[in-house]
């Protein structure tokens, strides 16, 4: 019987709710559509934040020249494990930038180009780095297709883990 009773005083509830929300919204000069005149945009593109940039294949960089800025992409742990010779590491973050700080110390290096490669992903995080910092104004932005994989290949035997 509490078991009816229960399922009666929040069937009035609900009835007092729903009659008092619908007055409400009828009151409103900018009420609430009971049903949509136009169909809701539920997939909204995002813009695309960055710049052009080129694949460069390994064998095209300078590695350990300092006309080439080399950008690690990758996280931190794992550009501690291994990095080509002379890479900064600016870990991308897909939900955080690049700061302008930190941007502003890279392009203080007065390098022809910059080379970035990252994890070889799809996405790869070193294309997308180099995107946002070529989306900077930054030009001569290049990325290693294939990403760590692919330069460790390049300089495998130059280069121990």
């Amino acid at each position: 019987m509490r078991g009816l009773t229960l399922v009666r005083d929040a069937g009035i509830v609900v009835a007092i709710s729903t009659v008092a929300a619908f007055s409400v919204n009828a009151l409103r000069h900018d009420g609430i559509p009971i049903v949509a005149k136009e169909p809701y945009r539920i997939l909204v593109p995002c813009p695309e934040p960055g710049g052009d940039v080129i694949p460069l294949a390994p064998a095209d960089v300078r590695w350990g020249d300092a006309a080439d800025l080399v950008i690690d992409a990758r996280p931190v742990a794992e550009a501690g494990s291994w990095s080509a010779p002379g890479a900064q590491n600016v870990p991308f973050d897909y939900l955080d930038p690049v700061s302008d700080d930190k941007l502003s110390d890279l392009l203080s290096t007065r390098c022809d180009r910059v080379v970035v490669y990252g994890d070889g992903d799809r996405p790869d995080s070193g294309e997308e780095l180099a995107r946002e910092i070529s989306g900077h104004g930054v030009r001569n932005v290049h990325f290693v297709p294939g990403g760590v994989a692919a330069v460790r290949t390049h300089l495998g035997a130059q280069v121990t883990p």
